[in-house]
């Protein structure tokens, strides 16, 4: 008999994740115990030495319950039980600019590529299912932020692969119960005060209730259509904004206002992101503050943004203060697991 067909499922997108790493290439898989990550681990585990791969794992202690480090141990070894080598844990201070979740994704990254570096690892797989990029993608909308967040994750970014984003949170759950693993249930999955928790929890369930069932399947594939074409708005933003900016980081104000709406908008994104914006937190209600520096300009005090970056107008220049590359391997995203 093969395997139960979540397992199969997991496997399988795990396999085409992984198909173009370089035999003797480490995989390590960011797990923290929950369904998802633990379902992935055991895939990956699978499935790496099939493919002339070596497999590892990493966890995060983020420190902010009671009986973290203890969790961080018993993730260690779990994974460890699947055959994965090496394993690392590694504790982080979440800190700075834009909340708690935000802080907590900056300092997780931040492990994951210490955890990266210090093992040679060419990839490293996370486990966000097509729930989370759902919820992605509905949070983006409910923030304004734009197309970017409405194209959600993307399966590729970097070193970091997301195989199971076509793969729904039930699939994670069957497969783990299929392999006799349990998985850790995070008291923060579970809590309202985030609101990832509430579009989990309440807005995809009321949704699903009036619009039917499949949707969070939709919102998946809404994402994936527009991502190809943010990836080439941004791709023409990044070039605006390289040939804009001065070697003092200020911006041509009269060569923005040049710009097509669609294509400024996104500089200035990309810009304030580069003074230390914090991912998912910049609305467009924010980029159109930025936005009337250049194309209303009447000696405005400036626009306030999340993470204490200010953004102000002086001399023909749009200057960003803040705290330059706190984006840096931030992607948005990420789901509770």
């Amino acid at each position: 008999m093969g395997p139960h067909p979540a397992v199969a499922q997991v496997r399988l997108a795990v396999r085409q994740a992984i198909a173009g790493l370089a035999g003797g290439d480490l995989a390590l898989v960011a797990c923290s115990g929950g369904a998802d990550s633990l379902a992935l681990a055991a895939a990956l585990a699978f499935e790496a030495p099939r493919r002339g791969l070596r497999a590892g794992g990493v966890t995060v202690d983020h420190g902010l319950q009671d009986g973290s480090a203890d969790q961080a141990a018993a993730v260690v070894t779990a994974l460890t039980g699947l055959g994965l080598a090496p394993v690392l844990s590694i504790a982080v201070t979440p800190s700075g600019p834009g909340g708690p979740e935000a802080a907590a994704r900056v300092a997780r990254y931040g492990a994951l590529e210490a955890a990266a570096g210090r093992t040679g690892a060419a990839a490293v797989l996370l486990g966000h299912t097509l729930d989370d990029q759902a919820e992605t993608v509905l949070l983006g909308l409910a923030r304004g932020s734009g197309a970017r967040s409405l194209a959600g994750m993307a399966p590729v970014t970097g070193r970091y692969l997301r195989p199971l984003l076509a793969v729904p949170r039930a699939s994670t759950e069957a497969a783990c119960a299929a392999e006799g693993l349990v998985p850790w249930q995070d008291p923060h999955n579970s809590d309202p005060a985030y609101a990832r928790v509430r579009v989990r929890r309440q807005a995809l369930p009321a949704l699903e209730e009036a619009l039917g069932p499949g949707l969070a399947a939709a919102l998946a594939r809404s994402a994936s259509q527009l991502r190809a074409d943010a990836d080439v708005l941004e791709s023409l933003a990044a070039a605006e904004l390289a040939r804009l900016r001065d070697r003092d980081g200020q911006l041509d104000a009269a060569g923005l206002a040049g710009l097509p709406g669609a294509i400024r908008t996104r500089v200035l994104h990309l810009a304030a992101a580069g003074a230390g914006c914090p991912p998912g937190a910049l609305t467009a209600r924010h980029v159109a503050s930025l936005d009337a520096l250049v194309t209303s300009w009447h000696g405005q005090r400036g626009a306030d943004l999340p993470g204490r970056v200010r953004g102000t107008r002086r001399y023909g220049k749009l200057i960003f203060t803040g705290q330059p590359g706190y984006a840096k391997n931030a992607e948005d995203a990420g789901g509770c697991d």
